[in-house]
């Protein structure tokens, strides 16, 4: 025992830590440590392997007599008792305790941590490019540009992803665990496909390249097939199913514009998304008129050319603003 703790023992001093004292306790320590630098020193360095004993003792499964014995040692509680000391209670009690609650508070912490661990939210973004990636289960996701998915980290039990803007999923088979995509009001529900999912201007698209699909809004479902889409607006209560009739969609992972039999306004939507300017048609009787081509790495003059060429219009343009009269 410390010479200088002259009548204060450590039973004491975890009672003072716990704050478990009687008054007149508590005031005869507060004086002790205030009365000499080396009694706080002592304290403070009681107080330090205290702690660092609690923790040591998550992952011990020793008895707490033990335990006990440890911690005295190191605070050199080893040496010969103080015939001073004038107080003594028995503190079994408190021990088995004091065992229990640092047990506790280990097992909240480690509780905590695996809690914040699997709710921990992954986040993929694809800001100015296209981006590819794979998910933890193996599953391939393209980004288009301006978009993102985000998921927990409990991903491999619970396979579900946040979508904002669009996407090409491509996702690994694993009966056991279906795979959810969860954009805006809408669910989308496979076991292992491919497909592409748009979210834009208050409606989201969802097209199957392979397998099938289950989409939802509220309690309404429809199931889609390969060359299938589902439409979906802010205002429908229920997915619209129709036939996908173009490659379009594709744009943004192929690098080509597949037409076929396309009308030129759908055409033009997706240049204007492509290359972020604003292409109009003038002339209204030129907007269902259908275009059969497939541009290939294509720059945007070379495309308006081609189209200029195949209508019989001409191009106007004033900086990314651009007119086909």
């Amino acid at each position: 025992m410390n010479t200088n703790k002259d009548h204060i023992n450590d039973d004491l001093l975890v009672k003072y830590m716990l704050g478990i004292t009687t008054p007149a306790e508590q005031e005869e320590i507060t004086a002790w440590i205030a009365a000499d630098p080396a009694h706080q020193q002592y304290y403070e360095h009681f107080r330090l392997i205290w702690e660092q004993s609690k923790k040591l003792a998550a992952v011990s499964t020793v008895n707490e007599d033990d335990a006990w014995q440890r911690f005295q040692q190191r605070v050199g509680a080893s040496e010969q008792q103080s015939e001073a000391r004038i107080i003594k209670p028995n503190f079994s009690y408190w021990r088995r305790n004091l065992s229990i609650a640092a047990t506790l508070l280990v097992l909240l912490g480690a509780t905590g941590f695996w809690y914040m661990k699997t709710q921990q939210q992954h986040v993929i973004y694809a800001n100015n490019s296209v981006t590819q990636n794979v998910l933890p289960d193996g599953s391939q996701v393209t980004l288009n540009k301006q978009s993102s998915v985000s998921y927990a980290g409990s991903f491999n039990k619970d396979r579900q992803v946040k979508l904002e803007g669009e996407a090409f999923f491509n996702v690994a088979q694993d009966p056991g665990h279906p795979f959810v995509i969860r954009v805006n009001d809408v669910t989308v529900k496979v076991l292992g496909t491919s497909f592409n999912i748009k979210s834009a201007n208050g409606k989201t698209e969802v097209i199957v390249e392979s397998g099938s699909v289950e989409v939802s809004k509220h309690q309404n479902s429809i199931q889609l097939q390969k060359n299938e889409k589902a439409v979906v607006t802010d205002n429908d209560a229920a997915p619209v199913k129709q036939q996908n009739t173009d490659d379009l969609y594709n744009y943004y992972r192929t690098k080509s514009f597949v037409c076929n039999n396309t009308p030129l306004w759908k055409l033009v939507a997706i240049l204007n998304e492509a290359y972020g300017v604003n292409i109009v048609i003038a002339d209204n009787d030129k907007r269902e008129q259908p275009i059969s081509v497939t541009f290939s790495n294509s720059s945007l003059d070379s495309t308006l050319q081609i189209i200029g060429i195949t209508y019989g219009i001409t191009i106007e343009k004033n900086g990314s603003n651009i007119t086909l009269k």
